[in-house]
């Protein structure tokens, strides 16, 4: 039998090479076979990621990974090496033509959720970190960021149980986390990431010191 590790592996390889989207743009992002009980999932590249290759490559991922060096003590590199980066959609949507990046058809996020699922599958995670209102809804049912950022939720998807801590969006675009409420129920949130024990045990093996 393949090991969990092969079978991660196999199933980025499949997913770089995906052409199930007609309206959406190539190449795939992916954030690689990272073996983690610890999943973030995004929304979806934006028209930088593809470009370097990875997802949050550009100015949200900056905000992002600061949020967690400055509550975790775990750079990005780290992040990076250590939480298996996942997404709603997988490619660039392209932009509207009134500006801003395009929001995925329901179609196309019904034919990335098999992506999805196949990572739950294989990786089976202890703690699933949604980003943004668009991953948060394929978990849970939201209508405002107030009622979710900053708590914990036991939920089930695909037939696996995990741990839920969403977090708003890191975009420049969105003001929400840079004013009250959304000030404090972010550093609620990320202190619950940082005490979690699945990503507590990620911040020991990066820095014992921190983790103390």
């Amino acid at each position: 039998m393949p090991s969990r590790q092969q079978l991660l592996e196999k199933h980025v390889a499949q997913l770089r090479a995906c052409t199930r989207c007609a309206g959406m743009l190539k190449p795939v992002v992916s954030g690689g076979p990272v073996l983690s009980k610890v999943m973030l999932v995004g929304q979806a590249p934006g028209d930088k990621e593809p470009l370097y290759g990875k997802p949050f490559a550009w100015t949200a991922g900056k905000t992002l990974f600061r949020w967690f060096e400055e509550a975790t003590g775990i750079t990005q590199t780290d992040f990076r090496s250590r939480v298996y980066m996942a997404a709603v959609c997988r490619c660039f949507p392209g932009k509207k033509t009134t500006g801003g990046d395009r929001v995925p058809s329901d179609e196309e996020i019904q034919f990335c959720s098999t992506w999805l699922k196949q990572e739950l599958d294989i990786l089976e995670p202890e703690l699933v970190i949604p980003v943004g209102k668009l991953a948060i809804l394929q978990f849970l049912p939201v209508t405002r960021l107030d009622d979710v950022i900053g708590n914990t939720f036991r939920v089930t998807h695909s037939g696996h149980a995990f741990d839920l801590i969403p977090l708003p969006h890191p975009s420049g675009a969105s003001p929400w986390h840079r004013m009250e409420p959304g000030k404090t129920l972010l550093q609620k949130a990320l202190r619950r990431i940082a005490k979690h024990p699945s990503f507590h045990s990620i911040v020991a093996t990066c820095n014992p010191v921190l983790s103390g």
